[in-house]
């Protein structure tokens, strides 16, 4: 709140000719046009000038405060507003002033001692003191006596954004999230442009579990301030909780460039990569989210989920104890917890988590499958029966339960169940091969034999390249009197299985020599490379190693054979 230039000139001529120069006159008009036009730093330098000159005159104090508080320097502010009322204490725009700076400045207690002189008038504030106001309040734990003061304040002036803004803010902290979001949709319709009441308007938006509406309501903020860091952090959060990662992806990364140290953007990256399917690539974003914050629980879980997926449950187990720990309430932490050691081979260990899951949350489905499963694998079917059972329950829609009980029933002889078990499951998901195939070894064993033909050339359709479906085809055939086909699929069969082995062998080889390449030890890289090709002649890999490694010895005539060989089957060679 800046004094006017009129104000200056009302200093009495017999004590402005005597206490100060010509030239602070001057500067104090140029500094108030400075700052008419917006051009703070320039009116700064200006009212500095008449400050330096006379330092005796009040207004200059009020007005060099002014503009450094509206430069955002609300301690320098202080400073000059204190010299000010020393000279004149009874101004009430510098006391008001000075409440926002030390409230600015951190020091509500000190700013509550401004504002009771000036509201025991009776006096209408003007918004931005009342926010102050109730922002000193709030500080000093008094949020009830701020909120009442800006319900009155929004009353007396009810097309004010800022106030529906600043009334939104505290009942979100009160996680009155229906009634803040009232009042910060109020703010927007009133100043569209106001991307601070979007962004708060978003937040409450994803509290009341609206991800669409509120990226619907950033994007209008993300197009008027494309740069704006927490606009872009909050979308990318709410793209991230509609599962829409690939408009996520790009947001969360401007974020990351445009502020490098910013976690929360890493975090956001991290997810929307994972939920791409791009896990290794979220794994160091992780850890970098996670070496910033070691106790932001969500990150540990998302990053150990991410080594799981990347096959490296031995690195998740100590993220996840980390994770429960801080969480051990939180009946996800240990469901996942408990797939880690699955990964592991540690069912004693999984089923220990599941079980503590289970008493967070007796109704989750996939903790009872996962217990099951568990059960299952530690070949106690006695448990696991009824475990499966209560998930198939709890999600009539999830396949799982139905396939894996199948296979129970079929095991224990139960094969009406089963068959039941399967046949619901291959309705949810009919592409599943496995279940085909599961279905058409019962059906053999119950000696089904049409409806196990076409269930097993179901599986066959679905899983060309396994050799299983194959072998149990052949033995329904043979059954069925058609020697012919039976032995067609048996070769069938066999041809599989050496194509796959033959793959096995290749891989091995070519992990082998990758480890050897990396070593330097180029000559016995590419005997390993060669015994891949060798093994497997269709396997990209292979050639793609081989040609590295050849281009290592500067044999480049046959590296770059090679590389034709891995770009003809679909990968070439870096």
């Amino acid at each position: 709140m800046l004094c006017s230039a009129a104000a200056w000139t009302q200093v009495p001529n017999a004590d402005r000719a005597a206490a100060m120069a010509k030239q602070a006159s001057a500067d104090f008009e140029a500094g108030y046009a400075a700052a008419t036009a917006g051009d703070l730093e320039k009116a700064r330098h200006s009212f500095a000038e008449v400050v330096r000159l006379e330092p005796r005159i009040p207004e200059g104090h009020a007005a060099l405060g002014s503009v450094l508080l509206n430069l955002g320097r609300p301690e320098e502010a202080a400073v000059e507003l204190k010299r000010g009322l020393a000279l004149k204490p009874d101004d009430p725009n510098m006391k008001m002033n000075l409440a926002l700076a030390e409230v600015r400045a951190g020091r509500s207690a000190e700013a509550l001692d401004l504002f009771k002189p000036l509201t025991a008038r009776n006096a209408e504030l003007p918004a931005e003191v009342e926010i102050a106001y109730a922002q000193a309040l709030t500080q000093t734990g008094q949020r009830p006596v701020a909120l009442e003061r800006l319900r009155t304040a929004v009353a007396a002036a009810p097309e004010n954004a800022a106030l529906h803004d600043a009334l939104g803010s505290l009942l979100a902290q009160e996680q009155q999230w229906t009634a803040a979001q009232t009042e910060f949709a109020r703010a927007v319709a009133l100043d569209p442009k106001m991307a601070g009441a979007r962004l708060h308007l978003a937040t409450v938006l994803m509290q009341l579990n609206q991800p669409a509406e509120a990226a619907a309501t950033l994007e209008a903020a993300h197009a008027e301030q494309p740069h704006n860091v927490a606009v872009l952090n909050e979308l990318a959060l709410s793209y991230t909780a509609q599962g829409s990662y690939d408009k996520a992806l790009p947001l969360a990364q401007e974020t990351m460039r445009l502020a490098p140290g910013n976690s929360a953007a890493a975090y956001q990256a991290a997810m929307a990569l994972q939920g791409l399917g791009r896990e290794r690539e979220a794994i160091p974003l992780f850890a970098r989210v996670v070496d910033a914050d070691p106790k932001n629980a969500s990150a540990l879980t998302n990053y150990a989920l991410a080594l799981v997926q990347q096959g490296s449950a031995k690195e998740a187990i100590p993220l996840y104890t980390r994770a429960a720990a801080l969480t051990p309430d939180d009946p996800v932490v240990h469901e996942d917890f408990g797939v880690a050691y699955l990964q592991q081979s540690d069912i004693d260990d999984a089923i220990r988590e599941f079980q503590v899951g289970l008493k967070l949350d007796s109704d989750s489905q996939q903790l009872h499958y996962n217990l099951g499963l568990a059960y299952k694998l530690k070949d106690d079917t006695a448990r696991a029966i009824p475990e499966l059972e209560l998930a198939a329950r709890l999600d009539p829609d999830s396949p799982d339960p139905a396939y894996t009980l199948g296979i129970l029933y079929m095991q224990a002889g139960r094969f009406s169940d089963a068959e039941g078990q399967l046949r619901h499951t291959l309705e949810l998901r009919p592409q599943n091969g496995d279940a085909w195939a599961v279905l058409g070894s019962l059906y053999k064993q119950d000696n089904k034999l049409p409806e196990a033909a076409d269930a097993v050339r179901h599986a066959i359709a679905m899983l060309p390249n396994q050799p299983g479906p194959h072998i149990t085809l052949a033995g329904v055939l043979a059954d069925q009197g058609q020697k012919a086909e039976a032995a067609a699929e048996r070769k069938q069969a066999a041809e599989l299985t050496r194509v796959a082995v033959n793959r096995q062998r290749a891989t091995f080889a070519t992990n082998t020599g990758n480890m050897l390449l990396a070593k330097g030890q180029v000559a016995d890289a590419i005997d390993r490379y060669q015994e891949a090709v060798t093994s497997d002649p269709s396997y990209a890999d292979a050639h793609t190693g081989l040609a590295t490694a050849l281009a290592r010895q500067g044999r480049m005539a046959e590296a770059t054979a090679e590389r034709e060989k891995a770009a003809a089957l679909g990968k070439p060679a870096q």
